[in-house]
């Protein structure tokens, strides 16, 4: 995964997959999905991003498995 934000535009763009993009919808007016040829969700674009998702501090946390009793 691939998170990029640009200031100038305010705009944020995540790549979940490297996969080629069939086509383009807007979930929004700021929203856009690329998904591919299967239905999978490639990329999103949010535009505004500081006001459409909250978008003033980012952080990633990765919660491990835990072990069925």
């Amino acid at each position: 995964m691939k998170v990029k934000y640009y200031a100038d535009t305010d705009t944020v763009y995540i790549e979940l997959l490297d996969n080629p993009v069939f086509e383009t919808q807007e979930i929004s007016e700021n929203i856009l999905i690329d998904v591919d040829d299967k239905g999978n969700l490639v990329s999103m674009t949010i535009e505004h991003a500081k006001e459409n998702a909250g978008l003033w501090e980012f952080s990633y946390q990765e919660i491990a498995l835990r072990e069925m009793a």
